[in-house]
């Protein structure tokens, strides 16, 4: 399989665009691997996946991540890997957009991506933040597939 950088569909989740490159059909369940787009406006909040672990190459930018309340910055050339059953986040760092390369073992992230977020039809034209009953609509989706989003502190 040969993929060039603009191939794959791309959705929006909140300000975030997540194009998939390769998908549960693609590898036989094995993994999915997305490229994300992150903006430094909104991030999700912190979250566990019960279903998938998370691997993070970060490529252009940087990335704040909280790992069990520990907060660090992982720059372009980092690698970030964030366990399931753990509680973590993670945004663009600064003040620009971050790129990553995101793997997610075994398959099936991209299923949530599909029925929480929007497709892109233009890439620069960045959705504003979710409002709170988009956010709760979004945590609703989470939930059927095995993401959990505790309530604040």
């Amino acid at each position: 399989m040969h993929l060039s950088p603009k191939d794959g569909k791309s959705y929006w989740l909140a300000t975030d665009r997540f194009t998939f490159k390769l998908v549960a059909s693609d590898t036989n369940g094995a993994f999915t691997l997305v490229e994300a787009v992150a903006r430094p406006e909104f991030g999700p909040p912190p979250h566990i996946h019960h279903r998938q672990d998370e691997c993070f190459q970060i490529l252009d930018g940087a990335f704040e991540f909280m790992l069990d309340g520990r907060t660090f910055t992982a720059e372009a050339g980092s690698i970030v890997f964030l366990p399931k059953g753990r509680l973590h986040a993670h945004r663009a760092a600064g003040d620009r957009p971050a790129r990553a390369l995101v793997l997610y073992t075994p398959a099936g992230l991209e299923q949530f991506l599909e029925e929480a977020g929007t497709p892109v039809k233009d890439p620069y034209a960045v959705p504003a933040p979710p409002s709170m009953p988009e956010l709760e609509k979004i945590v609703g989706i989470a939930v059927r597939h095995g993401i959990e989003v505790p309530p604040p502190a």
